[in-house]
């Protein structure tokens, strides 16, 4: 399997992902700007999100992977398949209790993660009832990620990379078709969230019986918990659900402190973390999607060599792509929210308020990204603890910038705590990577971010003059816009791959190939 080729796949069912999930957000602002109906709908959507990073891609995820796939490579399929049996049915019991409480318990969901909001009754009722309904959106898309664990050991990377579409489309035409018919009209969005995660989960029955591996739900599930593999799941989480919880804690400081600022700032965060989701998850969730199984099966056959050349290869990839993707959204950033977003209820001044915020991001865009392929050998060699240890300094570390930022710059300061608290992150889980010694830079790496850095450089100037001033990008109609926009992206493209290009940079020499 080339890695590559894979991670390319992964990215372009993503991207259709991010092009309808902009779609969704475009529609959405357009309907209802970003003013109180569309906070209270985005702190509504972050509830079942922050627990989905418990239950789904996060500490469910990082412990489930690395069993299952040590299951398939020496247990053989019928353990394999038990196994995912097991841990099916365990999870479905629990998400089943936990949507129960969180339907009952949404005003205090609520509380907890906007108090601000109690000050206005009518916004903090408004956030509530969008709980209540989008909350079982955790029981289906937990369960789409245990899904997306077994099909991607099974190097089935394309089913799971486009289901998210599902969910986008449902929103759209929930938006579209049910928002003139429901009061308040923004409960059409809560109503297509709770929809795309029942047609995301049906989605994945298909491709679990082409692999062999569709789960079997049993009603004795609570006695699985002392099977061995779902112990060893289990125990591995305990440490996992520490970590995320402390990345989770994050976000909900920074939704607390949002919630008390200007109102409109929630969502103009929204609208930012928006695009910078783009290279985000092409890249990011891209390479960290198809390097985990590899690593897995690296750590299992004692292949040490082959774990440092993998995580060689995932690094030289990420910034290769993820640099010119941070400096074109700080470069770009009025360009590219005017063109997208600025429409009916979204107006000039959001445009420039969620600009402030994307900028922020960019800044810590890289750290962001190789967080997410930089975990996975941690996770592939079943520890835990390191990453956990560093989310936690971490956290302090992203107050503290808060503490320091807020004051100054608003809702860009929770932006850019966040992007610099990442970085920190980064740093310190690629130190302990070198100081435990299972990963081993290959040569020439100073030669390889000298010409990143001529090419950056390059490709900067090119766009800060094709780009023009913020002001223009503003009174522009849409139409013009989107032509001008297009071309000054390829121009910026253009210049930088030609100029590593030219300094002996060649698609072939990033391929990665490995065994299925």
């Amino acid at each position: 399997m080339n890695l590559l080729k894979a991670a390319a796949s992964v990215s372009a069912m993503t991207f259709l992902s991010r092009i309808t999930g902009l779609i969704r957000e475009i529609i959405g602002f357009s309907l209802f700007g970003a003013g109180a109906g569309m906070d209270a709908f985005q702190v509504a959507w972050r509830i079942p999100n922050l627990l989905r990073r418990l239950f789904a891609e996060g500490a469910f995820s990082q412990a489930f992977v690395p069993v299952f796939a040590e299951f398939k490579a020496k247990r053989g399929l019928e353990e394999t398949h038990r196994l995912a049996d097991h841990v099916a049915s365990l999870l479905a019991m629990v998400l089943f209790i936990v949507t129960v409480v969180g339907v009952i318990a949404a005003p205090l969901l609520v509380y907890a993660t906007a108090s601000g909001f109690s000050a206005n009754p009518e916004k903090f009722e408004l956030t509530t009832q969008l709980v209540r309904i989008t909350f079982p959106y955790i029981f289906f898309i937990s369960l789409v990620a245990l899904a997306a664990g077994i099909l991607n050991t099974f190097s089935s990377f394309k089913t799971p990379a486009f289901t998210p579409v599902l969910l986008n489309l449902c929103v759209i035409g929930a938006a579209l078709l049910l928002a003139p018919r429901v009061d308040p009209p923004i409960l059409a969005l809560a109503i297509g969230t709770a929809l795309g995660g029942v047609l995301q989960l049906l989605f994945q029955i298909p491709a679990l019986r082409r692999v062999g591996m569709l789960p079997r739900l049993s009603l004795s599930a609570w006695k699985f918990r002392h099977d061995e593999g779902v112990a060893r799941i289990l125990k591995l989480m305990a440490p996992a659900i520490l970590g995320v919880s402390v990345a989770q804690i994050s976000l909900l400081i920074n939704t607390q402190i949002a919630s008390f600022l200007e109102t409109g700032s929630v969502s103009w965060l929204t609208a930012a973390d928006r695009l910078m989701e783009f290279p985000s998850a092409l890249l990011g969730v891209a390479l960290g999607t198809v390097l985990l199984p590899s690593l897995v099966k690296s750590h299992t056959q004692d292949n040490a060599e082959e774990f440092s050349k993998l995580l060689d290869w995932g690094l030289r990839v990420t910034l290769l792509l993820t640099l010119p993707a941070a400096v074109g959204l700080a470069l770009l950033a009025t360009p590219l929210i005017s063109t997208l977003l600025q429409h009916g209820q979204f107006v000039a001044r959001d445009v420039l308020m969620s600009r402030a915020a994307l900028v922020a991001y960019a800044v810590g865009l890289a750290g962001i990204i190789l967080v997410k392929v930089l975990a996975p050998a941690y996770y592939a060699r079943q520890n835990i603890r390191t990453p956990v240890k560093i989310a936690v300094i971490t956290l302090i570390i992203t107050q503290m910038f808060n503490a320091v930022f807020v004051p100054f710059f608003q809702h860009a300061g929770l932006a850019l705590s966040i992007g610099l608290g990442a970085c920190v992150n980064a740093g310190m889980l690629y130190y302990f990577m070198r100081k435990q010694g299972f990963f081993l830079p290959q040569p020439e790496w100073g030669a390889f971010l000298l010409k990143l850095a001529v090419a950056l450089y390059l490709m900067a100037g090119v766009l800060w003059i094709a780009a023009g001033a913020d002001a223009e990008w503003l009174k522009l109609t849409t139409a013009a816009k989107c032509i001008r926009l297009a071309w000054v992206i390829a121009l910026g493209a253009a210049v930088y791959f030609a100029a590593l290009w030219l300094m002996g940079f060649r698609p072939r020499d990033f391929a990665k190939r490995v065994s299925a």
